[in-house]
């Protein structure tokens, strides 16, 4: 018969704020632009901690985890995910890209391909995730090395912007695990 784990078996199985600078960081950058709803930020920083991503950063007008309502969906994560806020989203990419970090956009563009076609070789890897309405702004898209995008099948042509980084994240971790 299969049992429901208590709140305590599930949390002998996972690291702790204590512990959690012991265990390698899966090597994905992930940048935040324009964000607009502080509860799809308080959700990215809780799938960030699913996955322990190596940073998160937060750019142009997006929340940060000052926010109680960021910090209401985060449920904690914001302690156990490295972040920072830098304003200027071109200055974060070059940061990133000086440290030879690839820049992948997921967003519906020209020359997107499917997101279950990254390598692991293209890793360490920094994840861009735009707006909700608008995406990810043209200047951002000119930085990227490549940009990744999620099928849709029915008549919408996105997902909520949480859900689809959950969706892209989990399989990027997989394609770097194996």
């Amino acid at each position: 018969m299969i049992k429901k784990l208590t709140h305590s078996q599930i949390s002998e199985k996972r690291l702790s704020t204590e512990t959690l600078h012991l265990s390698d960081k899966f090597p994905l950058y992930v940048l935040l632009d324009n964000i607009r709803s502080m509860y799809n930020v308080g959700s990215i920083f809780r799938t960030s901690d699913g996955i322990m991503i190596k940073k998160l950063l937060l750019t142009g007008y997006t929340p940060t985890p000052e926010k109680k309502e960021v910090l209401k969906t985060a449920l904690g994560s914001a302690d156990s995910v490295e972040w920072e806020y830098i304003k200027n989203p071109i200055h974060a990419i070059k940061r990133l890209k000086d440290e030879k970090i690839k820049i992948a956009a997921l967003e519906l563009t020209n020359k997107s391909r499917n997101y279950t076609e990254v390598t692991k070789d293209e890793f360490p890897l920094c994840l861009i995730v735009g707006n909700e309405i608008t995406g990810i702004q043209n200047s951002i898209l000119e930085q990227c090395d490549f940009s990744v995008e999620l099928p849709m099948f029915g008549i919408k042509h996105s997902l909520n912007v949480a859900v689809a980084y959950g969706v892209a994240v989990y399989e990027l971790r997989r394609k770097y695990f194996g």
